[in-house]
């Protein structure tokens, strides 16, 4: 059975335990992934997640109202099937991060960049044994390749769910540093998500706010909430 069906079908949806995990049923049939992979995920809690969404579906099934059942499909058929290269993806941004790259002007920008980005790279020095270089403008620095080495195998570490979620951590706020801060409880979700948007806020401080530009920023900020949320629900 797919996944992905167009109509609702079925009247009962509810949470099984099964070797690897746990799934979700549909009148007792086990969802699958759009690879027709079955849905086995590593926590209760997620398949509860996973189950909601499915029961609240009327009529035409909505994959866009359904984020916890797209990114268990993203964990099984993309993020564990191509782990290794997801991880150096993703790795990859620890050379290019967010935190490192600062503004020449105005000044006051440059001193509330300090000011925010400044503790948490004292922190990947310290805590993640993983120093940074900041730099005024974009033209690339090289970092340390035994700090980037460091960040690398910690993305190593983890399981294709965490993965998936940290994925988005990484791409949404584009800085490694402040996905691991948020894994590793230095700061919440919503805290990181201020911080890597610092820039953006300051310039719509200057030249007005944007229609468009809010509502891309509201859809990127909950699916940054999100990724935090599948990350702990990966076990």
């Amino acid at each position: 059975m797919s996944g992905w069906s167009a109509k609702r079908f079925w009247t009962e949806t509810r949470v099984q335990k099964v070797d690897g995990g746990f799934t979700v049923r549909l009148d007792g049939r086990a969802v699958k992934t759009p690879a027709k992979t079955p849905l086995i995920v590593p926590t209760l809690a997620m398949a509860e997640r996973i189950a909601a969404e499915w029961q609240a579906q009327q009529g035409t099934v909505d994959p866009r109202t359904m984020p916890w059942t797209r990114s268990a499909n993203a964990a099984l058929d993309k993020v564990g099937t191509q782990f290794a290269e997801v991880a150096s993806l993703l790795a990859a941004y620890g050379d290019t991060d967010l935190l490192c790259y600062r503004a020449d002007g105005p000044p006051e920008l440059a001193l509330r960049q300090a000011r925010a980005w400044d503790p948490l790279l004292a922190w990947s020095a310290t805590a993640l044994d993983a120093p940074l270089t900041a730099t005024a403008g974009v033209m690339h620095v090289a970092q340390p390749p035994d700090s980037l080495a460091r960040l690398t195998a910690r993305i190593g570490r983890m399981t294709a769910f965490q993965l998936t979620g940290f994925h988005d951590l990484v791409v949404i706020s584009g800085s490694l540093v402040l996905a691991l801060a948020v894994t590793d409880r230095r700061l919440s979700a919503q805290e990181a998500w201020r911080l890597s948007r610092l820039d953006e806020h300051w310039q719509a401080g200057v030249w007005g706010r944007d229609e468009e530009a809010e509502a891309l920023e509201a859809a990127r900020h909950e699916g940054f909430l999100h990724a935090e949320r599948f990350y702990r629900f990966s076990g």
